[in-house]
């Protein structure tokens, strides 16, 4: 329920007798219509829905609204990256403003638009974890925030950069946020300007409104004014108090800081050792939400050293092992231990099952809560059929999803593969007749089926050789097999003998 009308003065009252570290809020609203008025670059907002974002959002809609039809000649562009593993109470918060301001621009005669940007589902979060193993990600290996946050970003205001020349991206950031933060604002300032360049997107721009401000000068402009576009700010006060944890801001490049621990993201978030903004909302009274902490939690026993050859393949993704060594030097011993590879496939199902069992529970008590897209399940199902290590000839997604929801979706068996499950088991039993590995037979009858019907098979032998020179057998054949390797002559003493094995054949030829 808005409670404009009953808790709040006139919005020119309360711009008029409001200052804000020593400033009139008036003149701020100013600052920015001289801004928007400078030039015909169009402006990007970043908003992420939490409370920096949702204040530079609500002062540009204000400073916009107080100017002359006439004078409102350039469009504003507010975009908001949704990874499709966010919060479910901020995607909720996140929506409800976006169509808000959908609506309320127009009927105001606004040039302001307002957008929400996916990752690729080839990218996402759980095609990545699930479809391709990747291991839930570390401080030492964030693969996701490229992925998920900046690329789909990045590529909304590079689109922008194209049709107009240049943009002027706005975002939320402040200096008293961290120190790392003041540092990135710092650098990349103008001199003379308010604008900053943005630091690896060319034809941007950046301006922070709000970068002076403090905690408390955020929320005193918040709470003590309505939402331009309708409602108030309530809902959003309510949300931090009980998560106890700030806000993850819109990342559009690799400089950004990092969430850290105190946040609002992605409730996946393995790179923390405990989600406090899941805690403290659970503590707040959403309980339903300890099945996604249950489940986050498991994903991040997955990352403890002790605990990786127990759920992730020996080898990578490129088929072969790889060992971590004592130092640089090429001449140094390998150590025993390897570096494991993608998630073992039978785990990868295992959390796909729990995942939906989990969404379909949530929905059967009335929530409205999609945990993973239909398009990342055909995505992941691509990627279990045509694994490196281990194809899934049994074509098992659809059966994981029959079992917990007791229908089918509309599967492009077009994509499925060629072989069953029987093929493998007798491939499976052949291999150990004949001392084969049964996995490098699979692979070689997957290329050959790929390679039929064309008429010139171009690259087939080299597809070949890749795939015979990859790590086949069990891992103690493997490691065998590479410390037998590692004895042999150096690629110095081959080359020395094929380069003077080289001379006589040249030498026989030329006599003939």
């Amino acid at each position: 329920m808005s409670k404009n009308k009953t808790l709040y003065p006139s919005q020119d009252l309360m711009l008029e007798s409001t200052t804000i570290t020593g400033r009139p809020l008036l003149e701020l609203i100013s600052e920015i219509q001289s801004l928007y008025l400078e030039d015909l670059k169009p402006w990007v907002i970043g908003f992420s829905g939490g409370k920096d974002s949702t204040a530079v959002l609500s002062l540009i809609y204000t400073a916009l609204q107080k100017l002359e039809p006439n004078e409102r000649r350039k469009h504003i562009y507010v975009v908001s990256s949704d990874t499709l593993v966010e919060t479910p109470m901020v995607v909720d918060m996140i929506t409800s403003t976006i169509d808000q301001i959908n609506k309320s621009a127009p009927r105001e005669s606004l040039p302001i638009s307002a957008h929400i940007v996916v990752p690729k589902m080839e990218q996402s979060f759980w095609t990545n974890l699930l479809g391709k193993g990747y291991p839930a990600p570390t401080q030492q290996f964030r693969w996701c925030t490229e992925r998920m946050k900046i690329d789909p970003v990045s590529e909304f205001i590079l689109d922008k950069v194209t049709r107009f020349g240049e943009v002027v991206v706005v975002l939320g950031a402040r200096s008293d946020e961290s120190a790392s933060r003041a540092q990135v604002i710092a650098k990349h300032k103008i001199e003379g300007s308010k604008l900053s360049r943005h630091s690896s997107l060319p034809g941007a721009f950046t301006y922070m409104p709000i970068e002076s401000w403090s905690f408390d000068d955020v929320w005193m402009y918040l709470l003590g004014a309505p939402a331009p576009w309708g409602g108030d700010h309530f809902e959003l006060f309510e949300l931090y108090k009980g998560s106890n944890a700030g806000e993850c801001p819109l990342v559009i490049d690799t400089k950004t800081p990092s969430c850290g621990n105190s946040r609002f993201g992605c409730w996946t978030c393995t790179v923390v050792t405990k989600d406090r903004a899941i805690d403290g909302l659970i503590e707040s009274g959403e309980t339903w939400l300890l099945d996604l902490k249950k489940f986050r939690n498991k994903l991040y026993r997955s990352t403890d050293p002790d605990e990786k050859e127990k759920y992730r393949n020996f080898k990578r993704r490129t088929g072969k092992v790889q060992y971590a060594r004592k130092s640089t030097d090429e001449s140094s011993e390998l150590e025993v231990k390897t570096i494991p590879g993608p998630y073992w496939l039978e785990q990868r199902q295992k959390w796909l099952k729990e995942l939906l069992t989990i969404e379909k529970k949530l929905n059967d008590e009335g929530r409205k809560i999609t945990l993973i897209r239909v398009e990342e399940l055909y995505a992941i199902r691509r990627e279990w059929m045509f694994d490196p290590n281990e194809p899934d000839w049994a074509d098992s997604l659809p059966g994981i999803y029959r079992e917990v929801y007791g229908r089918d979706l509309d599967w492009p068996d077009k994509e499925a593969g060629t072989f069953t499950q029987v093929d493998a088991d007798l491939l499976k039993e052949l291999g150990q007749k004949y001392e084969t590995p049964h996995e490098l037979a699979m692979k070689l009858i997957e290329l050959e089926h790929s390679m039929d019907g064309l008429s010139r098979r171009k690259g087939l032998f080299g597809q070949i050789n890749s795939l015979l020179n990859q790590d086949w057998g069990s891992l103690d054949e493997i490691n065998s097999k590479n410390e037998a390797n590692r004895h042999k002559p150096g690629i110095k003493v081959l080359k020395a003998g094929y380069d003077e094995e080289l001379k006589k054949l040249t030498s026989e030829y030329e006599k003939l």
